[in-house]
């Protein structure tokens, strides 16, 4: 199985020993020893995946490496997180995700409506199996421990990904910005119950539910 590890906070370095790995299409930087370069479709695999690129009209590409030596990635100078999978599910923002280990299965999920009256729905990678994930985050991510206890809420435009026993729905909130007059419309959180961790990232992107 390939190696992942660190190079400072912005690089994956993945030490591979006649292994593979899938990562986002453009993302190697560089590379020592032998490597072989395959283009692939990305969103997800078989015909569900295809089904659902077409849906959600998603350009994600990646591409599979593979061989002898360390290749290098990163994209848009983005804050790097690796996450270990021991059979568990991952699910990332197919933006926010930069590499896996080849033998982790991908697909898509639909997670539910931002908002009723724009009809807009979302779908979100999931990484299952066991092996390694690298996610990125626009400046360093921070991790949330969810409990029965203490639920989280979310901005849609912060979140990155989740694991865990964890149940998800949309919610109408009030935001900052609403409550200083910036809004102007729908303002959505995505409410976690349940066990297990959310990553988050200190921007927002922009999403397609409205203001958020």
């Amino acid at each position: 199985m390939a190696t992942f590890r660190l190079q400072g906070s912005k690089v994956l370095a993945v030490d591979m020993t006649g292994d593979a790995v899938k990562a986002k299409n453009g993302s190697m930087v560089a590379y020592d020893g032998q490597m072989a370069f395959k283009k692939m479709s990305g969103g997800g695999e078989g015909l569900r995946g295809m089904v659902t690129r077409r849906l959600t009209g998603e350009q994600m590409t990646v591409m599979e490496v593979k061989g002898h030596g360390t290749c290098y990635f990163a994209d848009r100078a983005s804050e790097i997180n690796l996450v270990s999978l021991t059979g568990d599910k991952l699910f990332v923002e197919a933006s926010n995700l930069l590499a896996t280990d080849a033998g982790l299965r991908t697909g898509t999920t639909f997670t539910g409506l931002r908002g009723a009256s724009q009809g807009n729905g979302l779908f979100t990678t999931t990484i299952e199996g066991h092996g390694q994930a690298a996610i990125m985050s626009d400046g360093p991510a921070v991790v949330l421990r969810v409990s029965a206890q203490y639920p989280l809420s979310v901005d849609p435009g912060a979140y990155i990904a989740h694991q865990g026993n964890l149940q998800q729905r949309f919610q109408s909130g009030v935001t900052f910005r609403t409550l200083l007059g910036e809004g102007s419309g729908e303002a959505f959180q995505i409410r976690f119950e349940g066990e297990g961790l959310v990553y988050v990232q200190p921007s927002e992107r922009n999403t397609i539910g409205g203001d958020v």
